[in-house]
């Protein structure tokens, strides 16, 4: 019985049926915060979530069945035990918070599609590598931020009068939003050189260290490419290996079978001679 449901739950159909339902639920989830499709179609909606929460709850319950302790050692098994508990808890009172919490269900997407799967992987075999990276966005900033409360704060106090406003100031002109008519031109007119302040910043921050993040992640993704490639050309080559050694003992087999019949053969001849 649980080989069967355990058949069923790795198929393909299953995984696009499940598919197809988180898709409709996030559209159901999407559809109700409209007031005026709410007023209309209200408790089509809610019903529809229920129904939905109702299956996914099923499914969860069938795959703990059917995988049994296994299912608690996958990461993707817990995540997605974890959506469907947090949708389960009524959402009244001091957990009402997690009304907005229900579309995490379209987060299954992930741990459903292999594809997503394995970019989420590569994302997370990335974060060792980003930290480093983190550690010298902050010194960077830390020292720009020093600097720019320093030199602009006394005529610029509302962007760069305390060491937490020019953070954010800086971080600001790192995203490019706004920076140049927004920030750099209005302090250029008080301070013409601070270009030389703003544009080295950018240069390192936005160009420099951005593009480190970028670097690792691609780089984290491709060795767990390859990872996955070379798990994939051991696993053929172990399957090609068993079929060989089959191969070679059924030949065996087949040349001890056939020895043995030359033998028989030999040794009837030699009695219907004597």
């Amino acid at each position: 019985m649980r080989h069967r449901l355990v058949k069923l739950l790795t198929s393909r159909l299953w995984e696009q049926v499940i598919i197809a339902i988180i898709v409709v639920n996030s559209i159901v989830l999407g559809l109700m915060t409209y007031p005026e499709v709410m007023v209309a179609y209200g408790p089509l909606l809610h019903v529809l979530d229920k129904a939905i929460l109702a299956i996914f709850v099923a499914e969860l319950v069938t795959r703990i069945y059917a995988f049994g302790p296994r299912f608690f050692r996958d990461p993707w098994n817990l995540f997605d035990f974890s959506v469907v508990a947090i949708a389960v808890i009524p959402a009244t009172g001091p957990f009402q918070v997690l009304r907005a919490l229900r579309i995490l269900r379209v987060l299954r997407l992930i741990s459903t599609m292999p594809a997503l799967r394995r970019v989420v992987g590569g994302l997370i075999s990335a974060l060792p590598g980003m930290t480093s990276i983190l550690v010298l966005m902050a010194m960077l900033f830390y020292v720009a931020a020093v600097m720019a409360t320093n030199l602009f704060g006394q005529n610029f106090p509302d962007w760069f009068g305390t060491l937490t406003a020019s953070l954010y100031t800086l971080f600001q002109v790192m995203t490019l939003e706004s920076w140049s008519m927004g920030i750099v031109r209005p302090v250029m007119e008080v301070h013409p050189q601070a270009w030389a302040f703003f544009v080295p910043f950018i240069l390192l921050s936005t160009y420099a260290v951005l593009n480190l993040f970028i670097g690792v992640i691609v780089s984290a993704m491709q060795q767990d490419s390859e990872a996955s490639a070379t798990a994939d050309r051991q696993t053929l080559h172990d399957d090609s290996a068993a079929v060989l050694a089959e191969m070679r003992a059924l030949r065996a087999e087949v040349t001890s079978l056939r020895n043995d019949l030359g033998a028989r053969e030999r040794a009837s001849r030699q009695e219907d001679l004597q």
